[in-house]
């Protein structure tokens, strides 16, 4: 299955981000992609006031329905990564959904893991201020096979991979909005290893740049074979990268070392 990660520089003009991603993804389907993965916070990148104030219904808001108009008119599977859903007045969802290229809303996912962190030196965000976590994961159909879902912060809780391959996924996705720091310290080597524990595909779609004085995201937009190869990779700035998923090397990889055959539950559990 022919998959392109978008690799974008969302700011605070909402109206001007959703241009980039039709435009993007209009050249991505152009370029043959039938899976098309947009970053975490894809419409909208900027303060969690802001965040919340232009929070959408799923399905029914205006970036849900430009995705699936864009998915039915293209004939695409579009990975939303992720967009703010309404919750409350003082909070919203971290929400990433998947259209089919009827235009259908197939699979939600809402961000478990709410990132609050503080690092000497670096900034201090605290998710949990602004924004409600969600309470279940999400595996959704594709012609490739099933893929598990998952936002940005999730990455660094395996356990939720785990068992996601061990519900059948040969995929895994990861849109994120990395910062820089962290970026360039933990992001390539988590996603690899997600990918070479779980011997699964990872479509990982990034953020890039500068969106709020402080704040700026890593990018390295990539898509990481079962065996942990870096098989495409975003270059410095906005655009897209597109790979082949083989999944024959989603076989290979467990009948070669079968990792999830071989698990102990007997001495640590499930």
């Amino acid at each position: 299955m022919k998959t392109a990660v978008v690799q974008m520089n969302s700011k605070q003009d909402k109206q001007h981000n959703l241009q980039v991603i039709e435009s993007y993804i209009r050249e991505a389907a152009g370029k043959g992609a039938e899976l098309i993965a947009l970053p975490e916070n894809c419409n909208f990148l900027g303060t969690s006031e802001d965040n919340i104030q232009l929070a959408e219904e799923i399905p029914g808001g205006e970036t849900s329905t430009l995705f699936s108009n864009l998915a039915k008119e293209l004939g695409v599977y579009i990975h939303a990564g992720s967009i703010s859903e309404r919750f409350s007045e003082e909070k919203s969802y971290n929400t990433s959904f998947v259209v089919n290229p009827e235009g259908e809303i197939i699979s939600t996912y809402r961000k478990i893991h709410l990132f609050d962190i503080g690092i000497e030196g670096q900034s201090t965000y605290k998710e949990s201020d602004s924004i409600e976590a969600g309470n279940e994961g999400a595996i959704v159909e594709l012609p490739c096979g099933e893929a598990g879902m998952s936002i940005c912060y999730d990455l660094r809780f395996p356990e939720l991979y785990r068992d996601y391959a061990l519900k059948g996924a040969k995929v895994l996705f990861v849109p994120a909005a990395f910062t820089r720091y962290t970026g360039m310290l933990h992001w390539e080597v988590l996603l690899r290893a997600r990918a070479i524990e779980n011997q699964c595909y990872v479509i990982a779609a990034g953020q890039f740049g500068t969106y709020l004085p402080g704040k700026e995201c890593y990018g390295n937009s990539m898509i990481i074979d079962p065996w942990g190869t870096v098989v495409t990779r975003a270059s410095e700035g906005i655009g897209i990268a597109m790979a082949e998923l083989d999944m024959k090397l989603v076989e290979s990889a467990r009948s070669s070392i079968p990792c999830l055959q071989h698990r102990r539950e007997d001495v640590y559990g499930g």
